[in-house]
């Protein structure tokens, strides 16, 4: 019991002196962040959305060097695109009305963005890349955005577009107390 007590406030001591080092000299990480934001520009947008494609494309890059071995990456990509249909383009020569009909001619839809969503996004692996892993990544995406664009004008979505636009258009005008609605669309 001698024994004990007398190794007893040396332990104490001990675990005393443990908690004031690792208080005194621990790493603590704190996180600071200061934003001035500035409105830089409002516009007026009348660009009614109609229809949106969600877009996977799997994707490998590869790059290149004389001296450093070949590197890569493989992206699982998600994107969208936006078909939409500009209504500010509208003017009241475009709508010629006659007792129950009404004839509407509509701007040509258009794509209104591609763009691609990096949070459902993911870099699924990547190879020989070392220091270079950022740059191949950052190019990876910026070719997989460039092939998105250019497969979704080959797509159908400005037809969908003209289809969902009649059908969301229709039964608004319809409302109004026209019976016989028609669309045109300018050449």
């Amino acid at each position: 019991m001698k024994i004990f007590f007398g190794i007893l406030p040396w332990v104490i001591l001990l675990v005393a002196g443990y908690f004031f080092i690792s208080k005194k000299f621990s790493i603590s990480t704190s996180v600071d962040s200061k934003h001035q934001l500035l409105v830089e520009r409002i516009e007026s947008i009348g660009k009614l959305e109609l229809v949106r494609y969600q877009i996977s494309d799997v994707l490998e890059h590869k790059q290149k060097t004389d001296f450093l071995p070949e590197a890569s990456v493989l992206l699982i990509v998600k994107a969208e695109a936006v078909g939409c249909i500009d209504l500010t383009k509208i003017t009241k020569d475009d709508i010629d009305i006659d007792a129950d009909t009404a004839v509407v001619n509509l701007p040509q839809p258009e794509i209104c963005y591609v763009k691609i969503d990096h949070k459902n996004s993911r870099v699924y692996d990547t190879k020989m890349a070392f220091f270079r892993e950022a740059n191949l990544v950052d190019d990876a995406y910026k070719a997989a955005e460039v092939k998105i664009a250019k497969e979704v004008k080959k797509s159908d979505i400005l037809k969908q577009t003209k289809t969902n636009s009649v059908n969301v258009l229709k039964p608004i005008i319809q409302s109004l107390g026209f019976k016989d609605v028609r669309f045109t669309f300018n050449q």
